[in-house]
């Protein structure tokens, strides 16, 4: 699912750069991996019998990346579909209580930062040897899918293979071949399997977000907020991963042990405030139209449009790991904005539960007995994934404090036109400000109780990227 992208510019010692730096060793980040790690990630993999080096996969990824997780191949099946969707294998590397398994359990997940991302595995794994680049054998585990004639899952496959990508494909480029009619059939078909999953996605309740990049930009020392707005070529691609994860748990729900990726219906209240923050962006919620439907109706090219989906990433803050075993399936067992059971197993180099379910995939798709490493962690796991998504999450926030700050670093004192989108039960003259322009959120502290849901001027009392957050008060 979605998470805040966010993207700086300028040089090293800029002094949002040098916050960010600052704000790593705050918070004990660390890029560098132990020796022991880097040594055992040297090893050769164990590579797998089945050879699927014959099918042209190729990859899908922003220009800059080199951890690819994931290479695909799509081709016609009778009136349906084939899809074919190869996963890093990040087990053929790594050793289970070993070095870079303690490595792995200590970091849980890539952190992302808007300056670089700091991994979870080495880079010469994450970015080499486990990395999925064109024109290498790869250990994978290899997904196939077949769909019927309007994107439902027939039937689905999975076991470990060699593959080799035949090319690494950006967004941009290949939204420019298919919109031009110049894309070979296994990429053109991208467009048609992706526009029938999402149908099929819009059909039984689900919802997946299109939430732009964005990019702060250093001009003559202040800066300047813009948006990328994805291309549709990013949804259908995201399609294909939901299509995967969907079929994974299906696979551990009939094989009676698993590990889903869970979220319940949200709260009234988290729906209250983002309706206030539709109402402070000037973007019309009518009562009877859904949240579904009024995602499905905005443009991420609008920079208004784009500040609220990035607010829609807060609907999935209650989301998180399931574990069942034997047969005892949990009460809730499906994720509300996929509106199915889902699974994450299709990002192994940036997410450590994924590699668990894969092998419990792989397991369950042969009848075998699920690896004693596997369920020895099994129950582990959640907590585990829960603390290094709260780390992550603490990373995601405090950036966004700092690029707020450096966005009106040169303002304070000046008023601003907001709405109040959220007030403190405690303390009702503290709570949160949505400003109109720029689509920025922050922290207001006022004498008197403030107005919750109404539009307010406020004044910026601080902001300062290496010291201070945003801070309003009532003008």
């Amino acid at each position: 699912m979605p998470r805040r992208h966010i993207r700086v510019t300028g040089a090293p010692e800029a002094p949002l750069r040098a916050a960010l730096t600052a704000l790593r060793t705050e918070l004990g980040v660390a890029a560098s991996f132990p020796p022991e790690a880097l040594a055992e990630a040297e090893r050769a993999p164990r590579f797998p019998s089945h050879d699927a080096t014959d099918i042209p996969f190729f990859t899908l990824d922003p220009p800059t990346s080199t951890d690819l997780d994931q290479a695909m191949h799509l081709s016609r099946q009778g009136t349906g579909y084939r899809v074919r969707y190869a996963i890093a294998d990040v087990a053929a590397f790594v050793v289970p209580s070993g070095p870079l398994d303690r490595e792995a359990h200590r970091r849980v997940t890539t952190l992302y930062f808007p300056d670089l991302r700091i991994p979870l595995h080495p880079a010469l794994l994450s970015e080499g040897a486990a990395s999925l680049l064109p024109d290498r054998d790869r250990p994978a585990v290899l997904w196939t899918i077949d769909l019927d004639e309007d994107g439902r899952t027939l039937a689905v496959d999975v076991r470990r293979a060699l593959v080799r990508s035949r090319a690494k494909l950006d967004y941009a480029g290949v939204q420019r071949e298919i919109d031009a009619g110049t894309a070979e059939e296994p990429l053109a078909l991208l467009k048609e399997i992706g526009e029938l999953r999402e149908r099929l996605e819009v059909a039984r309740g689900g919802i997946s977000l299109s939430v732009p990049e964005q990019e702060i930009i250093e001009r003559d020392h202040t800066y300047e907020l813009a948006y990328r707005a994805p291309h549709p070529a990013d949804g259908w691609n995201a399609q294909i991963s939901l299509l995967t994860g969907m079929a994974a748990a299906d696979l551990m729900l009939a094989g009676g042990t698993g590990i889903l990726r869970t979220l319940p219906t949200a709260p009234d209240g988290a729906v209250g405030r983002l309706r206030r923050t539709a109402q402070a962006l000037h973007i019309d919620w009518p009562h009877h139209v859904s949240y579904a439907e009024l995602v499905r109706s905005l443009d991420p090219h609008r920079p208004h449009h784009a500040a609220f989906l990035q607010e829609c990433t807060t609907l999935l803050r209650g989301a998180g790991y399931t574990v069942f075993r034997d047969g005892a399936l949990p009460p809730l067992t499906t994720h509300s904005a996929v509106a199915a059971p889902y699974a994450h197993c299709t990002a192994p180099l940036r997410r450590l539960a994924d590699r668990y379910a894969s092998e419990i995939c792989l397991a369950a798709g042969t009848g075998r007995p699920v690896p004693e490493w596997v369920t020895a962690a099994l129950d582990t796991l959640p907590a585990r994934m829960a603390e290094g998504t709260r780390r992550a999450g603490t990373v995601e926030r405090e950036c966004v404090d700092l690029v707020e700050a450096a966005l009106l670093k040169d303002r304070v004192g000046e008023e601003f036109d907001g709405w109040v989108v959220d007030v403190e039960e405690r303390r009702p003259a503290v709570g949160t400000v949505q400003l109109e322009s720029p689509a920025i959120i922050g922290r207001i502290e006022g004498t008197e109780r403030l107005p919750l849901g109404e539009r307010l001027r406020v004044r910026l009392t601080q902001a300062d990227p290496g010291a201070a957050k945003v801070r309003f008060m009532p003008a």
